[in-house]
């Protein structure tokens, strides 16, 4: 059976959006270092970023901006972007197998929602390593326009330097309206 491995990136974030991957690996594909992204080094996950790229049967990411997640809620938009990487698969998967525990059905796709999906299936962790890679790749991009906020360190996750930025400068297009300052303790 064609599995794709999907997993999202970015969710617990106040800022950027959120990216998710697609994978379908080969049978049988021997990738020794292939791991949850969370748990390997950025030289690691972008090593194994290119071995992905250039490996897989097929590959997409895709994301769902800020003000989609302001509309939608960040859990609408990490299965939203999951469905919209699959779709973008230059070939079409039999099942999906989902990192965590929600999903919504789409186009008569059958899937399987895997808690801890990434630390079990190959597919999944490929899934993992392209979404962060990705996003992070974006959130430097972002750095580079507002060098004052630190998301090349931080990718946008709720840091104390990035939470003094926000206090320092106030919230830029890229934040998430829906996480208020005053509801985190920056200090």
């Amino acid at each position: 059976m064609l599995e794709a491995g999907c997993d999202e990136a970015g969710r617990g974030c106040l800022a950027g959006p959120v990216y998710a991957a697609a994978v379908i690996l080969p049978p049988r594909l021997r990738m020794p270092l292939l791991n949850d992204s969370k748990k390997l080094s950025l030289a690691t996950r972008n090593l194994l970023r290119e071995q992905i790229e250039k490996k897989a049967v097929a590959w997409a990411v895709a994301s769902c901006s800020e003000r989609e997640i302001e509309k939608y809620n960040i859990l609408n938009c990490s299965i939203l972007a999951m469905q919209r990487a699959v779709q973008q698969l230059s070939t079409r998967p039999e099942h999906l197998l989902i990192d965590g525990n929600q999903f919504k059905p789409f186009d008569f796709y059958s899937y399987t929602n895997i808690v801890k999906g990434d630390a079990k299936y190959k597919s999944i962790a490929a899934a993992s390593i392209l979404a962060k890679t990705h996003r992070d790749e974006y959130m430097i991009q972002l750095s580079e326009k507002y060098p004052e906020f630190g998301f090349e360190k931080h990718k946008g996750y709720g840091t104390k330097k990035h939470l003094e930025a926000i206090q320092e400068f106030g919230y830029l297009i890229c934040h998430r309206k829906t996480f208020q300052l005053k509801n985190l303790n920056p200090k």
